[in-house]
């Protein structure tokens, strides 16, 4: 007997990847259970698998940086305690990419790529040690929402927010609608989407110098004022330290929630477009997101 439940949950994380950097990601989880019935008469409850299973992939994979732990780029270390790790990403030539972070910011993939696929074996090995014995096969499926026009992946960190997103490197593939005077504007939105197609959005006020942050060995070495961008902040879970290559970030004045997003874009789109009514529609992975007017 199977049971199946589509739409499971959305894994909203970024993972290093060699030739686009720090990439932003959506991925709708849909899962099949296989096994005998229970005293219930049940595969497995609904309720249960909508908590637990949800609760099992969020825990390994929502909201973090997932790191190709097996890629020749990827160096990690500890401190003292285990409860911090810095992760340099040595790409040789598009630029180098550094963090110092709780652990929990973390999923360590044991592949040299971070795909859909090497994140559903992963998560298939995690959920498959808390099933119940009934239950004796496990299929899982990772799937890109279907966008019927442009949209970009985005990476940032919300320092003010008391869940997961205040880590600094989590992300989104996020579509995006601009309409000028109600008209929907598909050159607008292509600007926009090539602009920021694998962006880091960082906030002016986590910026800070060189010589501010924690930083490991190889990070003191690959990087300068010239090539990169430093940023920190303490939030409710510790210290967090990025340094990104200026080519893959973009820096706004405001916080890099959904509803400062849309707002900066309406602002930047009205600058050139005086006359007329803007409206944008950012959104932030599957389903959700803001609206903003100018």
């Amino acid at each position: 007997m199977q049971l199946f439940v589509n739409d499971l949950t959305v894994i909203d994380c970024s993972y290093l990847c060699p030739e686009r950097g720090i990439v932003g990601e959506s991925w709708i989880v849909d899962i099949v259970l296989d096994g005998a019935l229970n005293e219930q008469s049940m595969v497995l409850d609904f309720g249960r698998v909508k908590k637990q299973v949800k609760a099992i992939i969020d825990n390994s994979v929502d909201h973090k940086l997932v790191v190709p732990a097996e890629h020749s780029y990827t160096k990690v270390a500890h401190n003292s305690d285990d409860s911090a790790n810095w992760v340099d990403f040595l790409r040789p030539e598009q630029g180098s990419i550094h963090l110092f972070c709780p652990a929990d910011a973390f999923a360590f993939i044991d592949a040299d790529v971070v795909s859909m696929e090497t994140v559903t074996d992963y998560l298939k090995a995690v959920i498959k040690r808390e099933l119940p014995v009934n239950v004796e096969g496990l299929q899982l499926f990772l799937r890109p929402e279907n966008i019927d026009g442009f949209y970009y992946h985005y990476t940032h960190g919300l320092k003010k927010h008391d869940g997961n997103c205040q880590r600094i490197a989590h992300g989104h593939r996020s579509k995006i609608q601009i309409r000028l005077d109600n008209i929907r504007q598909p050159v607008l939105e292509k600007e926009w989407s090539d602009k920021w197609e694998d962006i880091y959005l960082g906030t002016t006020e986590d910026v800070r110098s060189k010589k501010e942050l924690t930083l490991s060995e190889a990070a003191t070495s690959a990087t300068s004022d010239s090539t990169h961008t430093y940023y920190s902040y303490v939030a409710d879970q510790g210290l967090f330290e990025l340094i990104v290559p200026n080519a893959e970030n973009f820096v706004i004045e405001t916080d890099s929630t959904v509803e400062c997003i849309a707002d900066f874009l309406a602002a930047e789109i009205k600058s050139k477009h005086a006359g007329q009514a803007v409206e944008v529609r950012a959104f932030e992975g599957v389903g959700k997101g803001a609206i903003a007017y100018a």
